[in-house]
């Protein structure tokens, strides 16, 4: 479509599902403009699971099942994962131990926010036009780490209603090739074919087939090619009030929908709307789990580690179903 151009405005026509970045901007600025919260917030979309939606999310338990949605944590290099986590051991091993007691220890080093491990975003994580969520000055993370907006604000867990979009279900693929987008369609469909609607509270789990592609095809560069929302799927979830989002990829989609910005999605949903992000989560085992039960909600438990002034955490969410 090169040299091709727009009759109306005479500007060079966009590639489809492609956003100028005239219009993120502007769907930007329309998403900061739906916070209900004043500005000393620093909680976000947090805010919506309030004491009677946790209560009401427990009663999603029917079956006492429990199902992890995290990834191994890996600690050898691969094609996504340049940079894996450095496992080592510690004092006496094996052989090594004398009569008496020893102990087995550990030594774990990870970059929390790479392209295989899951992970949990804080709100200090994306800086967009020198801010952070609610206009909290980027200034404030240093060298030191976050003294506002920190991983510590979800200190206390992340516990609702997880529901679970199996997108690549709802189309009949066995997962979304890398570069698609989820659209507002797709979205819509899973609801209909799942029978459930994501509300107010939620924990929003989409599911691309990004770990089953990777478990079957061998890890390959995410960080060029990927699976994930298209961004215009973000005033949805804003409309909905979901209280987090989760998904098995980045969330993003590679190469970016929007020429200049290269993750549109966690801007709007970190930056915009103060959602924490749930990354590279693995959704096989629950997808599966909720086909067999007929039921696509459960009560999610989401416990990031407490880090005082981090960007983010490791994380293991837990379903129950």
């Amino acid at each position: 479509m090169t040299g091709t151009r727009s009759a109306a405005t005479g500007s060079p026509a966009l590639p489809p599902g492609q956003m100028s970045q005239n219009e993120f901007r502007r769907l930007y600025e329309q998403l900061r403009g739906t916070l209900p919260w004043g500005p000393d917030d620093r909680r976000g979309a947090l805010n919506h699971l309030t004491p009677a939606v946790v209560l009401a999310a427990v009663g999603e338990v029917r079956l006492g099942r429990t199902v992890s949605l995290a990834a191994p944590v890996e600690d050898r290099p691969a094609a996504d994962n340049p940079d894996p986590a450095r496992h080592r051991m510690k004092g006496p091993l094996g052989a090594e131990a004398g009569p008496g007691l020893s102990f087995s220890m550990d030594r774990i080093a990870m970059n929390i926010h790479g392209n295989a491990d899951s992970h949990v975003d804080a709100l200090c994580h994306v800086i967009f036009d020198g801010t952070l969520y609610n206009g909290v000055a980027a200034d404030t993370v240093t060298a030191d780490g976050a003294a506002e907006l920190s991983i510590e604000t979800a200190a206390e867990g992340i516990v609702g209603r997880g529901v679970l979009l199996d997108v690549p279900r709802s189309r009949g693929v066995p997962w979304l090739e890398p570069g698609d987008h989820v659209t507002v369609q797709d979205l819509l469909a899973a609801e209909r074919d799942q029978r459930v609607r994501v509300g107010r509270g939620d924990i929003l789990c989409v599911r691309v087939g990004h770990r089953r592609r990777r478990t079957e095809r061998g890890p390959w560069d995410a960080a060029e090619a990927r699976a994930g929302l298209h961004p215009s799927v973000l005033p949805l979830l804003a409309e909905r009030r979901i209280a987090a989002l989760a998904g098995d990829g980045n969330n993003d989609t590679a190469p970016s929908a929007v020429a200049g910005v290269d993750f549109p999605v966690h801007v709007l949903a970190v930056n915009a709307l103060g959602l924490h992000l749930l990354d590279y989560l693995q959704f096989t085992e629950l997808a599966q789990a909720c086909a067999e039960g007929g039921r696509w909600s459960f009560l999610c438990v989401i416990a990031p580690l407490r880090l005082p002034t981090a960007t983010g955490s490791p994380v293991n969410p837990v379903a129950i179903l």
